[in-house]
């Protein structure tokens, strides 16, 4: 009963908090009262009645304002979330996540080189330098047949600073205003979300999950370790590849889409994993649901907590590293939770 609840929860959580966000909004205009009138007239038309129009104000606050950043905000939650839980798995290392094996940042450095020199879309460009960065960091660690977890970390946070610095150099060349937007994108924001970025970021990005949710039952296998996956008929190395170049893949088009949002991907598969435990096959879908909604309750936060919204990245950072100190420090971040 208890783990029926849990499931139900997953279900019902994001759209209870997708209601609960529609109604927020920095000037207040469009409260939940309004928009439990507004849904409960939609609902009433759907039926027949006749009934006059909402103001054209408040469905453009809605649906062209709301509704995008709110689609966008989760999607771009449910990727981190699912990145960083597969490649835990993958790699067997429980501290591992897009920003440490230099993912976000080869991202960060590939979204700002195309805003800064536009030859190739941003997306594409994300994507290329953040299989370019996971691919370096995977080679340094390698070691044997095998790569070592710490190697591993040391690694990725090498590849990051390298990557952070070559975003410092395309600050430094940039003019005054794309100079603006490439701090202000590196702080992750999403006030300039509209249906075109959710349109950009949906194929890969729900392409990707759906792909990785096609895998959940090999990364039980995978967390096992190459030696057990073999013995069942499974080739490890191929999987990985799959698997890692599906996490570059949103990862990147969630960076490109909204800027590097730090911590977050590390975080919420230990929350996935406390509550769920280490099994991939509902831990990915509890990595969705729980990614997508905490992102959309901190954006809700960073709304609504100041009079001038601040870059949910701050925000992220600065709940992020309190919430894994006490997870670190009640033993909870390994692989026995």
């Amino acid at each position: 009963m208890r783990q029926r609840v849990k499931v139900l929860s997953l279900v019902l959580a994001p759209f209870v908090v997708l209601f609960f966000s529609l109604s927020l909004g920095s000037t207040g205009y469009v409260g939940i009262s309004d928009l439990a009138h507004y849904m409960w007239e939609e609902v009433q038309r759907l039926f027949g009645k006749e009934l006059a129009r909402a103001t054209t104000d408040i469905e453009t606050i809605l649906w062209q304002v709301r509704l995008p950043r709110i689609l966008l905000t989760f999607m771009v939650g449910a990727a981190l979330a699912v990145s960083g839980g597969v490649l835990q798995a993958i790699f067997r290392n429980p501290i591992v996540d897009p920003f440490s094996l230099g993912i976000s940042s080869g991202a960060a450095f590939g979204a700002a080189l195309s805003m800064l020199i536009p030859l190739i879309p941003i997306n594409l460009s994300a994507f290329l330098f953040g299989v370019v960065a996971v691919t370096i960091t995977y080679f340094v660690s390698y070691a044997g047949a095998r790569t070592s977890m710490i190697t591993m970390v040391l690694a990725g946070m090498i590849i990051t600073g390298v990557f952070t610095a070559f975003l410092t150099v395309l600050q430094y060349l940039s003019d005054p205003y794309k100079l603006q937007a490439i701090v202000q994108w590196t702080m992750g924001n999403l006030h300039t979300a509209s249906w075109d970025k959710v349109q950009t970021a949906f194929i890969p990005i729900i392409g990707g999950l759906l792909a990785i949710a096609a895998f959940r039952w090999k990364l039980n296998l995978l967390a096992l370790g190459d030696q057990e996956a073999m013995a069942v008929g499974i080739n490890p190395r191929n999987i990985k590849f799959i698997i890692v170049g599906l996490a570059t893949m949103i990862t990147a088009s969630a960076v490109a889409s909204v800027g590097m949002i730090s911590l977050f991907g590390l975080i919420v598969p230990h929350i996935s994993r406390i509550l769920f435990g280490p099994n991939n096959q509902i831990g990915v879908f509890a990595n969705m649901s729980i990614g997508g909604t905490f992102l959309l309750l901190i954006d809700d936060f960073s709304r609504a907590v100041m009079p001038f919204e601040i870059p949910v990245g701050v925000f992220t950072m600065i709940l992020g590293a309190p919430l894994f100190i006490y997870l670190m420090r009640k033993n909870a971040v390994n692989w026995n939770a």
